[in-house]
Parts: C-alpha cells; structure tokens; sequence
C-alpha cells in the first residue's frame, strides 16, 4: 500500500489480478495437458511466472506492477491442472484423491512459507528483495522440473501401471467434444460455483485480508499476525492428504462434503458475528478453513471420475478455473466493504479499517460458506438420487 499509494479496493484488485489471469486460462490450460502434456506446459509455465515476479519486485508504478502481476498469474495458471494430468497418468483411481490431497498439501507449505518466514524475509530485506530473489529460485527450479519430470510412467522408462490409462494421444476433434460435454454439464457448474466460493474464500483469508485483519483488531505486528495466518497454511498441509486417504479408503466423497462444508462454514461465521473475537478462536477458525478445504478438493476426484483420461485435463482446469475465479473476485468486494466503512484513519500511509469493516468483509466470506454449502448438498443428492452418475462421455 505504501509502495504503490494504493486504497484497499486497488490492493484488493492487484492481489486479485493473478486470479483473473489464472482463471481465464483454465480451459486453455486444460487443453494443453491433455494435448502436449503437463511436463512442457509446466516448464514454459514456471519460467514465465518468475520472470513476472522479478519484473513485480522491480515495478516502480502500480500499473506495472499489475502487469507484472498479471504475467505471475499467466505463467503460474498452468501450474496445478499440470499436477493433477500428472496424478492421472502415474495413480490409480483408488489413490487420486490421496495424491491430489498431497499435491494441495505442497501448497500449503509454500503457504507457510509466505506467512511468518516471508515476513521475516520482508523485514529483514524489504519486499522488493524478498520476492526478486524467490523469482530467481523459481526460474532455477523450472530447468529442475523439465530435466526430472516425465508424463507418464514409461515414459520415464518404468513399466506401465496396472488400472493407469496414461496419457492417450487426443485430437482437435476429440477435445472439442470433451469441451463441450464438460461445460454442457450440470454437475460440473455446481461443483465450479462450489469451488469459486471455497477456494475464493481461502485465497482471499489467508493471502491477502487475513494479516491486516490480526494486525488492526489485535494491535499486534504482522509477524506475529502472520503466525495465525500460517496456521491456515499448516491446515492446508494436513487437511487435504488426510481427508483424500480418508476418503479413499471409506470410498466416500460428497458425504465428506457436506460434513466440512457445515464446519466450514460455523469457522468464518463466529468472526462475523463477533467481529474481535479472542485470538485462540481466530487461531482455531484459520486453522480449520485452512484443513476443511481437503473436503472441497474431493470435487476433483469427483470430476476427474466423471469423464475419461482423455478428458481430465479439461475437466479438472474447468473447475479451477472457476475456483480461480472467485479467488480474483472476493478479495476486490471484501476491500470493498472495508474502503465503505473506513473511518479516515491513516498509520503510516496505511489505511486502518474499522472493526464494522472487517465483520462486513467476513459476512460476504460467510455467505459464500453458505452458498459452498448448498453446493455440497446438491452434489450429495444427486449422487443418491442416481446409481450410476457417469458422465454422458463414459456412458457413450
């Protein structure tokens, strides 16, 4: 804010510049692992978002660092539907969820990484240093993941796994039909709305509004609120490994749901109500939305079981995408809400919003809770209502 001179509402908007990018490749991507595969997508992907995070740690205007941004957002929009192509084509069904799970449990390192340590980092360094040279590891670590990664097993010389379809040669023809069946789906637009609300939520909690939250109601530094915020990131660890070998093992997906979504939601609500609760409840909240995602992952799994192998990278990047989506939109309207309750209260350039402020920011994350779970009632009704719920691709 400082740097940039920026309102809450345009520091929303830059954080939230990465997911829009993001979001709208999702579908490109999708077609891309299936079509090229995940290991020269995430390559080409990876390059291109350490370059935007030098050219961010070196922006000297808040339009280029939204360009800047932006291109972080382009090149890391590959990222993750590359992981789950990868899942598809080197596990078995039986263990997708477990090893998507481990895959979102990755992320919540690098999230712990970018709470308390990166803090420290910053304040030892500066901004500008701490995220220039974490663009200069990343573009090392691209050449690391094109020497080592292989699509699939034989490609990487290892006899082909038994239940594993691999990766199978798709054409134009064959993509277009896989597009237009995914987005002619019901169910894909249910677990999409579920997704934007859940992933949205969490982004926009534990990467953005979460420290300055801790900061002004508890009168604490930010490395100390930061540690609150890195307790999400250690719920991201833990939850989605587990509740995927859970869920892997019961052979129970919606019911998972359904069960964290209700929690999830009971976490975001009690600091909307209460506006300042005492700091072991906020600890607790963070904690818990961080691990609930794992049952909000499952939809993967869901999709992914939904259609073929050729069909799985479009599938899994539709959702993304539109997880993506509400990571870009709901950090923009919770700084809204605070910008409408400011009081005028500047601390060294920064804007200090009011406690009102925060439980608005909190009822819009409470609401889109509420809006995941219904979602996740729909998906556990109409798994019951039907015997059968594949997809019209695998039917055919």
């Amino acid at each position: 804010m400082v740097a940039f001179k920026t309102t809450g509402t345009q520091l929303g908007t830059l954080h939230a510049t990465f997911f829009w990018v993001y979001a709208i490749m999702q579908i490109p991507t999708g077609i891309l692992a299936d079509r090229i595969g995940p290991r020269r997508t995430a390559t080409a992907g990876a390059v291109m978002m350490n370059v935007g995070a030098i050219w961010f740690a070196l922006a000297d205007s808040y339009l280029i660092a939204l360009v800047a941004r932006g291109l972080v957002g382009l090149g890391g929009s590959v990222i993750f539907v590359c992981i789950l192509r990868f899942c598809a084509s080197w596990y078995r069904a039986d263990e997708f969820a477990t090893v998507s799970g481990l895959s979102f449990a990755a992320s919540g390192f690098g999230g712990i990484l970018a709470t308390t340590p990166l803090a420290l980092a910053v304040g030892a360094v500066g901004w500008r240093s701490a995220i220039g040279w974490l663009g200069v590891f990343g573009l090392c670590f691209s050449i690391v993941v094109f020497a080592l990664v292989r699509d699939t097993p034989d490609r990487a010389g290892f006899e082909p796994i038994d239940g594993v379809p691999g990766q199978p040669s798709v054409t134009t023809t064959e993509l277009r039909t896989h597009l237009q069946s995914v987005l002619r789906d019901p169910y894909i637009w249910v677990v999409s709305l579920m997704l934007f609300c859940s992933t949205g939520v969490n982004l926009t909690l534990f990467g953005l509004w979460g420290v300055p939250y801790v900061v002004q109601m508890y009168d604490v530094t930010i490395a100390y609120a930061s540690i609150l915020t890195l307790l999400g990131g250690v719920g991201t660890m833990i939850g989605p490994p587990a509740i995927g070998w859970l869920s892997d093992r019961l052979g129970q997906r919606v019911e998972l749901m359904v069960a964290g979504a209700v929690v999830y939601v009971a976490c975001l609500g009690v600091i909307a109500v209460t506006g300042e609760p005492p700091l072991w409840i906020v600890a607790v909240s963070f904690f818990l939305t961080g691990a609930l995602l794992g049952t909000f992952v499952l939809s993967y799994t869901t999709v992914k079981d939904r259609y073929p192998s050729s069909a799985s990278g479009i599938s899994t990047g539709t959702i993304n995408g539109a997880a993506f989506f509400g990571a870009a939109s709901l950090p923009t309207m919770m700084g809204w809400a605070l910008d409408d309750y400011w009081a005028g209260e500047l601390v060294g350039g920064v804007r200090v919003y009011t406690e009102a402020g925060y439980q608005a920011a909190f009822a819009i994350a409470t609401f889109a809770a509420l809006i995941a779970l219904a979602c996740a009632i729909w998906l556990y009704r109409h798994e019951r209502a039907s015997d059968s719920p594949d997809s019209p691709l695998s039917a055919g």
